[in-house]
């Protein structure tokens, strides 16, 4: 793997690549600002803070159906349609959320209903963009992209709530409406038709072999988990912070410093980290960045006073840039012709326990107090440190399943390979040798 660093410049020079950051950073901030429209009228219909929390969360904890049952779309179809239709999707449920008359339930059920297709939309951009970047050039533009998805959040969060005074909850959610199809026409015209991977079988069966043959394979399930379990125990932490600042006193207009501080330190880590520190370096600070998001809540229990507060959440969000270091083990790990479907599986991981993990501290903030609750949720996250795996297997050749590796003598691209044989997408190995880097088998990758 070449240790040679990239530049933001050349990560925009891409089209492909520019079409699905601007597209997607606006459908973000359409979500974000949907969250903040739904979630007040649910409340001001029912009265109820536990259906406007349900609100919060109903677009993340479904997404698991989706992962599981169908995604495999996300490399048997073609991107720029499938892209496209969620776009449209999302657009067409939002336009039925602010024209017509439904009752709670049935609000909630449509905005389920379209978060299942969430995992395969989504997979089929990741996997664009893991093919149109290589290298460091890849790690730039997830770096990238994270720091959109920060900044589209609060820009969505506070528009939100500007738009909601302005306009009402209901008819605010028309601008959601109008950023989905502003997105889809974007990719729509903006992105090439490019063609889908070639599968055979049912995408059923295929999604569910996939996911299990991912899941099974010890380094790609290591991957997935040092990944999926530190945000969500930190994010944990973060839920429990309106409540925090309820039992401390804090004045309510305070509340937004708080709650800001995660997601201002996610946005310095990511630029910091993702452009200044060289590529190896990443891969090194993986562990003491993962320290890092986890030890800050721990101070919690101390009750320091308000701006000690947000400083320790601003230096916690600076921690997710440990996924920096991740990046290229995990596109390399996964098997190329169903990589659509192993980003989408990460994303399902990732929104389905960040649903869990706020539920799960709130709950033992119910018990408890607040401040432990937040303490808790940073010493899990501080365990997860043990899933970390040595910088030298993260940067070592024979740790990848594909990828633009070597060539042999006829032009064909050949790696060692260590991740995932996923059967009907992976296609058959060529021929088997001993890699000298770590055990596996060698295939070609035309």
């Amino acid at each position: 793997m070449t240790t040679q660093t990239a530049t933001y410049r050349e990560v925009f020079a891409v089209p492909a690549f520019r079409v699905l950051f601007v597209s997607r950073s606006i459908a973000i901030a359409a979500d974000a600002l949907r969250i903040v429209a739904l979630s007040v009228l649910v409340f001001t219909a029912t009265g109820s803070a536990w259906l406007s929390a349900v609100t919060f969360g109903i677009g993340f904890l479904p997404q698991v159906l989706g992962g599981a049952l169908f995604g495999s779309l996300s490399d048997r179809l073609r991107p720029r349609p499938l892209i496209v239709a969620g776009y449209g999707a999302e657009c067409l449920a939002a336009l039925a959320l602010a024209t017509l008359p439904m009752p709670t339930w049935l609000r909630l059920a449509l905005v389920g209903v379209v978060a299942i297709g969430a995992p395969i939309f989504n997979g089929a951009s990741s996997r664009l963009v893991a093919d149109v970047l290589t290298g460091d050039a890849y790690v730039l533009g997830r770096s990238l992209t994270s720091m959109a998805s920060g900044g589209a959040q609060l820009l969505g969060l506070t528009l939100g709530g500007v738009a909601v005074g302005a306009l009402g909850a209901q008819r605010a959610l028309l601008l959601t409406a109008a950023c989905h199809l502003l997105g889809a026409l974007i990719v729509r015209f903006g992105l090439a038709d490019l063609p889908a991977v070639p599968a055979t079988g049912g995408a059923l069966k295929q999604s569910w072999s996939t996911n299990a043959a991912l899941l099974g394979d010890p380094w790609v399930r290591r991957l997935l988990l040092v990944q999926w379990l530190p945000s969500a125990f930190v994010v944990g932490a973060e839920a429990l912070m309106v409540a925090y600042a309820g039992s401390r006193g804090f004045p309510a207009a305070t509340l937004g410093l708080l709650m800001g501080g995660s997601p201002l330190g996610m946005l310095l880590g990511q630029l910091l980290f993702g452009r200044l520190v060289p590529p190896a370096a990443r891969t090194r600070l993986v562990a003491p960045l993962i320290l890092l998001l986890g030890l800050p809540p721990v101070l919690f229990v101390l009750n320091p006073p308000l701006l000690v507060c947000v400083a320790l959440m601003v230096a916690s969000g600076a921690g997710f840039a440990y996924s920096l270091g991740l990046q290229r083990a995990f596109v390399d790990a996964v098997p190329e012709r169903g990589r659509g479907q192993a980003f989408g599986l990460l994303s399902t991981g990732l929104m389905t326990l960040q649903g869990v993990g706020p539920a799960v501290f709130g709950g033992v903030a119910a018990v408890t107090a607040p401040r432990w609750a937040v303490a808790l949720a940073g010493v899990a996250t501080v365990t997860t440190v043990l899933l970390v795996p040595s910088h030298r297997f993260l940067l070592d050749p024979g740790a990848v399943n594909t990828g633009r590796g070597k060539e042999n003598a006829d032009g064909q691209h050949t790696v060692p390979r260590r991740g995932a044989h996923v059967s009907g997408v992976d296609g058959e190995l060529e021929e088997s040798t001993a890699g000298s880097g770590a055990p596996g088998d060698r295939r070609p990758l035309g």
